[in-house]
């Protein structure tokens, strides 16, 4: 009846009392009827009370009208169940027509999601493949365990792309968006394979048909699309059965999941019955259970779980076959039996253990996540609702696995010139470099380190156009180091490059090796001349004269005084009734008191009235504090050698319009400015915009340069770690201030590497062991150069030592000082020269002569005093001494106390024969020392001591004996002369 629209109907070779079980598939060619036949061939052998009969009916599944006729056939033969069909849109037909006459439905493959009014005409179906919403769940569970932070979706029709909802809502919009493509029609899908290739992601969840997947993977091998960093994951649960070829043994980290365990007996066991099966019947069939298809082990499992749910449900007995037609719409009265039995029911099966929910749902279910290698699939981890994903391989296997990969590695390390991270290094002679060799640098060590630890090799090879690497936004590219990791053309990225934001939506990061922030390069202000009289500076000029006038004023108050205060007339001979007193507060000595309680040095003479010692006490309170003031401010004046910068910080900077700025352009120093919400940045960014000539530079070398011609009129924001290297080495070089932002250097590698982790690893463990700090050391300080500019930086200290151009004006005055002495002091030996001559009598050359040569005999530290050179009896000499007898006295008071020699104080003392005696005795003692020098003379010398007359030289004993010859209290006293 129905062979010219849906075949032929096979019917059973005996006619025995049977219970038909009815399917419907697409073709006669379809394999899944080999497991239909078999499984039920085996329900029969293992339970031997029932007799389950197949009719299998072919039909385009897709034709609504035309798989309504076929299930409406196969309900009139009597069948107590239909299975199937797997695809087809027609599935809810058969499902809605098996509700309505609670016929047992059974399905084996994926079915959207039905709405509540759906579900209430499904209610005798049963649906053996995994819940779509678990499986959605568990995919996505899946792709969130391998940590991308973006990838690219890629579906052939809607089916595929319900199937990944889950996977759709990973991850924000706004910082990791995930790219959504549809696959077209035609078979070369290789431009629309080099759009992604052209993104930024390496990562690709691909969801096809088996039939066009393994053509897709050709054609992304042939764009170079399957490299080392690159990951697909496949969620199909029938890549196992695909053939891979050589695809098996490309670098790229291809991932799928399955339902079954091949190595599972029950599997193996099912084959085989379907290869034996299959040979009885006449025909060949041949399978590995590495390539069994889902479908074929689902049905399996549908046929074998109503068989045993049909059997232990007891109802054999009473169950008869079910005589309905589709007009009549008469409900099965078992079929609703048998559905719920088997809905509560929990079985194992070749697919694992199956539970259903109250919707006829599998509600449990385990996938198994695998990855594609030379040696086929490996698994890794499994998933299921309850307990979610398992990691099956520990950490040490993975380890090992990529430690294997590293020994056979060579990384090309992509780099650009810039000390002290990567220099051409200077060969010796007859050396000829290549290789790494050419370069050295804190890169180079740094890598090498790793390379040591981790047992790699690794090849350094420059950006072509020397950039670190920025995003065009018209052309939403990148540039630099960046590029050379997108393209696959570089492992690694090592160099002075900054961990950005932007950056690490194109490129991965290992933990940071060097912190750093933006911080201002400007010249050192330059060396003002040297000031001679630097020691005046803690005080104004105003504050001198002050002082000046000050001084002036207290030295003559003390002077007025002195001379109105009694207590300042003192006796000068205490022993003795005073005949007169004495004021010894001359305008000299209240200066010399002055002074001296300003230098802090004191002085030998006091007043002693009340008047005069409270102008004292405040002069000393005065000379205090100006003292310690001076002596608080004047350290800080002689060392400050330098003129202080006009700018400390940003804010200064931002606040000036003399001094210009800028940063490179195209480094994150420029990105940092330009995207800055704050205020002071922004205005700075402003500023350097508009500024003309351009304030940018190409690279940090020509911004350093520009700050060290720039004559303070320039300054440059650049990395911390590069100002502090060029502070070092270029003395005239300062940092401004402290860091503006933090940042840090990290290796950059490009996204899914395999060699994250252990490069990681590798610079966390350089940095515990101090390494990382010792190779900054070593570049910043030691080599090319390093530490040259130390002794300018401690000179710069809180205790820097004081050149003779910091002092000079202080041994100026001390010369100047010494030399006004040695005038003055000439000038009163001249002086005294003269005073002898006149008074002596005797030539200026003979008294010069006398004096001089009485000075240099530095071992006499007495001196007699000069006397008239005539007798006390000449009329001349007495009256000359009359004459001066008042200034005589004055004389004698003032000097009365400072003369080494023997000065006679009055008349009486002269005429007291014991104290005459004892001077003549003094006088024979001095006068024999000059005679020996004088009779080795030509010309005979002036005598040096008392002058007597021609009878008191001849006979001594005379002036004694006579008291006629004593000299008179009204004679003339006797002068001396210093």
């Amino acid at each position: 009846k129905f062979s010219d629209q849906v075949g032929h109907c096979a019917m059973p070779k005996y006619q025995v009392l049977a219970y038909f079980l009815g399917s419907v598939f697409t073709s006669d060619k379809d394999e899944s009827e080999i497991a239909f036949r078999t499984a039920i061939h085996r329900a029969n052998i293992l339970e031997r009370n029932i007799e389950l009969v197949p009719i299998v009916m072919y039909a385009n599944t897709d034709d609504s009208f035309l798989m309504e006729k076929i299930v409406c056939n196969l309900i009139s033969q009597g069948v107590i169940a239909i299975f199937g069909p797997s695809t087809g849109s027609s599935s809810d037909i058969i499902a809605s027509i098996c509700d309505t006459l609670d016929i047992p439905h059974i399905v084996y493959d994926w079915i959207p999601n039905e709405s509540i009014p759906d579900r209430e005409h499904s209610t005798m179906t049963l649906n053996i493949h995994p819940d779509n919403l678990l499986l959605s769940r568990g995919l996505a569970e899946i792709v969130q365990s391998f940590g991308w932070r973006s990838f690219t979706v890629v579906y052939e029709s809607d089916r595929e792309l319900q199937q990944l909802q889950d996977i759709l809502q990973i991850g924000e919009p706004s910082s990791n968006p995930t790219t959504v493509k549809q696959l077209g029609p035609d078979e070369d899908h290789r431009p629309f394979l080099k759009e992604i290739k052209l993104s930024t992601d390496n990562c690709l969840i691909l969801h096809c048909s088996p039939e066009n997947l393994l053509n897709i993977l050709q054609q992304a091998n042939e764009l170079k699309m399957l490299g080392e960093y690159q990951s697909i994951f496949i969620p199909l649960l029938d890549t196992h059965t695909i053939d891979f070829g050589d695809l098996s043994g490309v670098e790229a980290n291809i991932t799928t999941v399955r339902l079954m365990d091949p190595t599972d007996f029950h599997i193996q066991n099912v084959v085989h019955d379907w290869e034996e099966r299959e040979k009885q019947e006449g025909r060949y069939y041949k399978i590995q259970p590495e390539r069994v298809k889902s479908q074929m082990i689902l049905l399996n499992d549908a046929v074998w779980l109503f068989s045993k749910g049909l059997t232990e449900l007891g109802i054999l007995e009473e169950l008869a076959a079910p005589e309905l037609e589709c007009k009549r719409k008469k409900a099965w009265p078992f079929g609703r039996r048998i559905i719920e039995f088997m809905k509560a029911r929990s079985d194992e099966t070749s697919t694992g253990r199956v539970d259903f929910n109250g919707n006829g749902q599998r509600s449990f279910f385990t996938l198994r996540f695998m990855e594609l290698n030379t040696a086929g699939f490996l698994n890794l981890a499994t998933w299921d609702p309850v307990n979610g994903l398992d990691v099956l391989n520990d950490d040490e296997e993975s380890e090992k696995r990529v430690g294997q990969k590293l020994s056979n590695k060579t990384f090309i390390v992509s780099s650009r010139i810039g000390a002290p991270f990567l220099t051409l290094r200077e060969p010796n002679e007859g050396e000829i470099l290549s290789g790494n060799s050419r370069y050295e640098g804190y890169s180079i060590d740094l890598i090498d380190a790793i390379a040591k630890m981790l047992n790699f090799k690794y090849e350094f090879r420059m950006s072509p156009d020397g950039k670190y690497g920025a995003l065009n936004k018209v052309t939403q590219t990148w540039d630099g180091i960046v590029k050379q990791l997108i393209d696959g053309n570089a492992d690694l990225g090592i160099c002075d490059l900054t961990m950005t934001s932007s950056r690490r939506q194109a490129v991965d990061f290992t933990p940071p090796f060097m912190t750093l922030g933006i911080s201002i390069l400007f010249s050192k202000p330059p060396t003002p001349p040297t000031d001679l009289f630097s020691f005046l500076s803690p005080f104004s000029l105003d504050v001198w004269i002050y002082m000046g006038s000050a001084y002036l004023f207290i030295s003559l108050l003390l002077f007025a005084l002195a001379r109105m205060a009694p207590d300042d007339w003192e006796n000068p001979h205490p022993c003795k009734e005073p005949e007169e007193v004495e004021n010894i507060w001359s305008i000299m000595n209240t200066t010399w008191l002055s002074i001296g309680s300003l230098m802090g040095q004191g002085c030998d003479i006091l007043p002693k009235a009340a008047s005069t010692r409270l102008v004292t006490g405040m002069w000393w309170f005065f000379a205090l504090m100006m003292l310690n003031s001076y002596t608080a401010n004047l350290a800080a004046f002689l060392t400050n050698s330098r003129q202080a910068n006009s700018i400390n910080n940003a804010e200064d900077l931002a606040a000036q319009n003399k001094i210009k700025y800028g940063v490179m352009n195209g480094g994150s120093t420029m990105g940092f400015f330009r995207d800055s919400n704050f205020s002071t940045y922004q205005k700075m960014w402003t500023a350097m915009e508009s500024a003309s000539p351009s304030v940018f530079t190409k690279t940090n070398d020509e911004g350093v340069e520009r700050v060290q011609k720039g004559k303070n009129l320039y300054a440059f924001l650049m990395e911390s770690t590069t100002l502090e290297y060029n502070v070092e080495r270029k003395c005239d070089l300062v940092q401004i201030g402290g860091w503006l932002d933090y940042k840090s250097y990290g290796i950059a590698m490009p996204f899914n590497s395999p060699y994250r982790k252990q490069i990681s690893g590798a610079v966390l463990k350089l940095g515990e062991l101090g390494q990382l700090a010792e190779l900054k050391r070593k570049w910043w300080k030691e080599m090319h150069g390093g530490g040259s500019c130390e002794k300018g930086d401690e000179e710069g200290g809180d205790t820097p030592e004081l050149g003779l151009e910091n002092v000079g004006g202080v041994f100026l005055v001390l010369g100047l000082g010494l030399f006004a002495a040695m005038v003055l002091g000439c000038t009163e030996f001249l002086w005294n020269v003269k005073s002898v001559a006149i008074e002596e009598k005797i030539s200026l050359k003979d008294a010069f002569k006398a004096e001089a040569l009485f000075a240099a005999r530095i071992w006499i530290v007495t001196k007699p005093v000069h006397t008239s050179s005539s007798s006390g009896n000449s009329s001349s000499s007495s009256s000359g001494s009359s004459s001066k007898s008042g200034k005589s006295r004055s004389s004698r008071s003032k000097h009365s106390s400072k003369s080494p020699g023997i000065s006679m104080k009055s008349s009486k003392s002269l005429g007291d024969p014991d104290v005459e005696a004892s001077v003549h005795e003094k006088l024979k003692k001095i006068d024999s020392l000059f005679s020996l020098k004088a009779k080795k003379a030509s010309t005979p010398q002036l005598e040096i001591g008392w002058k007597l007359d021609k009878a008191t030289e001849t006979d001594g004993t005379l002036l004694e004996d006579d008291p006629q010859l004593h000299p008179e209290p009204d004679q003339p006293k006797h002068r001396h002369h210093h």
